[in-house]
């Protein structure tokens, strides 16, 4: 028995970054907006862990690189809501070193603000 994969099972899906989403933007609201242009793999909202609300931006996973090409250069610079948003191909997440936690506390200048204080 000899198993193929067929041309498109190779083709890998092209994440797009979509910013400046209105706060009540929900995934099925992207997923409707990208498959005017599209095939849409999946669609993400992200949201701040502890609040559950909207960071006001999201990916959009396109079935294939031509039709990701196309939603950017028809949805970028649009309206949705009453935002204008912003569509392009994401990058991969950079590392977090340094960011946040004490560690970037420990960074800021040492005014004596709180020893004053307490």
């Amino acid at each position: 028995m000899c198993l193929e994969m067929s041309s498109q099972e190779h083709i890998k899906n092209m994440r797009l970054y979509v910013g400046g989403l209105p706060y009540q933007t929900t995934e099925q609201d992207l997923i409707d907006l990208f498959a005017q242009v599209g095939e849409v793999a999946s669609a993400t909202v992200i949201t701040d862990r502890d609040s559950g609300r909207s960071k006001g931006f999201g990916f959009v996973d396109m079935s294939n690189d031509e039709e990701a090409q196309s939603a950017i250069a028809q949805l970028n610079g649009t309206t949705l809501g009453n935002r204008t948003i912003t569509v392009n191909e994401a990058r991969e997440r950079q590392a977090q070193g340094g960011r946040g936690g004490f560690q970037g506390r420990e960074r800021r200048s040492n005014n004596n603000y709180r020893s004053d204080r307490y």
